[in-house]
């Protein structure tokens, strides 16, 4: 692989919400009556069907007043096995307490129960969830940007490889470890691991060998988490972490580690590639990219982002970048972009040093509004009425607007007004089912308090996605 080229560092997913953060928020008055507040909460779904299993995605804590609650057991053992987080039973209209089959059924099961006191409504629990998911990724956000850093000026030092294995590792408080092709360490920095878990995390870096040659792999062992990531330059080598937990960021912070990496252990690279990885660590390190674009040569540049199966497409740039399933491509005046068999692929506007990370954004838009076409290639479409708009302020007002959303339901409402609200053709380019497609609409119209049918609605929030 090719030496990957710097970009901005994607957002790591929002966080999950312990059941205990929740219980602690004495406004809500929430009582635990089974189970364990350890859970974590992904989102809330409110429902009175007697079997909700077929619109659960897993994660939730489920909300219900039992309306239909006639088999406790039946019914909380199909709540888990949807996966769902925990139960929130309120005790009106329906109810004056929780019924005893219901408590001792999720304690048989090990459901967190909840219950949820007739001063509180459900959309204030859900309320409670999405603001303490934006507080979390708040500080996850902080936290890989601190990396992020640590990590470049970590490169910059005399000895970079293993002060970005020690940078690394202390960020994560585990051990990172540079691994030659059959396995064995170069250099390692952090913690000792387990004996178990160490030959788990050997064996895991000689599975980026094997002919699917995957970009990264992760299991657990020995209670760790385990984690490897082939780096570019040709030379076979492999980054390997292990760590005690795993945090929503860490596998960004493990993306600039790779950045780093392969272009501090590329060997021999020609007088023009040297200058352009130089070009790339100096922007990782921060510098301005008009300081920057003398190094990366002629402009314009167009960014492509590519997804698909098999060989990738002929890109003619050894500035490529692999990073979870999808190729970014840096291409330099005069190459051009073409469709690839089995490949989706978005490309940029031409532009120059100046603006890649805009045309990085240009290139992910292009390439979602391809995949949800089924289209094999789509650029970047400029002008129109969003040239119109201040982006600073669009962005603002974007993120105001979306904020109540989690990601799954921001892509599926982004998907679903792409193909002009068809509930088929959106569970299609989704790989989901109509009635969860149906579900996902119906959440997000619930959380913007806003009516979906109105075309009106349908174009503020498609511009405020295109900006978001």
């Amino acid at each position: 692989m090719s030496e990957p080229t710097a970009g901005p560092v994607p957002a790591p997913p929002a966080p999950p919400v312990p059941l205990s953060a929740l219980l602690s928020r004495e406004e809500l008055g929430l009582r635990l009556l089974a189970g364990r507040p350890g859970t974590d909460v992904h989102w809330v779904h409110t429902s009175e069907m007697a079997d909700p299993y077929p619109y659960l995605l897993g994660g939730e804590l489920l909300m219900t007043a039992g309306m239909q609650l006639t088999d406790p057991e039946r019914y909380v053992a199909r709540v888990v096995e949807a996966g769902a987080a925990a139960l929130g039973f309120g005790v009106t209209p329906v109810y004056d307490t929780v019924p005893d089959g219901l408590v001792a059924a999720c304690a048989r099961h090990g459901l967190p129960l909840l219950e949820v006191p007739p001063r509180t409504p459900f959309a204030a629990v859900g309320r409670a969830v999405w603001r303490l998911m934006a507080e979390a990724r708040h500080r996850e956000l902080r936290r890989v940007t601190e990396a992020q850093q640590s990590l470049a000026t970590a490169a910059a030092r005399p000895d970079p490889v293993p002060a970005v294995l020690h940078a690394l590792a202390s960020r994560l408080a585990g051990r990172a470890a540079l691994y030659a092709p059959d396995g064995s360490e170069r250099a390692a920095a952090g913690r000792p691991v387990e004996p178990a878990a160490g030959e788990a995390l050997g064996r895991l870096v000689r599975v980026l060998h094997t002919g699917a040659r995957p970009a990264s792999a992760a299991d657990t062992a020995g209670g760790a988490h385990l984690a490897a990531y082939a780096l570019g330059g040709g030379q076979g080598l492999a980054l390997g972490l292990a760590s005690e937990r795993r945090e929503p960021g860490d596998h960004t912070i493990a993306g600039v580690a790779v950045v780093l990496l392969s272009l501090l252990t590329a060997p021999h690279q020609g007088a023009d590639e040297a200058a352009r990885s130089a070009a790339l660590v100096r922007l990782l390190l921060g510098a301005a990219p008009a300081e920057v674009a003398p190094l990366l040569g002629e402009a314009p540049w167009t960014v492509v982002h590519a997804r698909g199966e098999g060989v990738p497409p002929p890109l003619g740039t050894p500035l490529v970048d692999t990073r979870e399933g999808t190729v970014r491509a840096l291409l330099p005046a005069g190459r051009e972009v073409a469709p690839h068999p089995g490949w989706t692929i978005g490309a940029s506007a031409p532009v120059d040093a100046g603006e890649l990370g805009a045309a990085d954004l240009q290139a992910a838009r292009a390439l979602r509004r391809a995949r949800a076409a089924h289209l094999p290639f789509a650029r970047h479409r400029p002008g129109g009425i969003g040239a119109l708009l201040d982006p600073d302020e669009a962005a603002a007002y974007a993120r105001t607007l979306l904020a109540p959303l989690p990601e799954p339901l921001t892509e599926t409402l982004r998907t679903w007004l792409s193909l002009h609200g068809s509930w088929d053709r959106t569970a299609a380019a989704l790989g989901v089912h109509r009635n969860t497609v149906r579900q996902r609409i119906g959440r997000c119209a619930a959380l913007l308090a806003m009516d979906l049918d109105d075309a009106e609605v349908r174009m503020e929030l498609w511009f405020a996605l295109r900006w978001r």
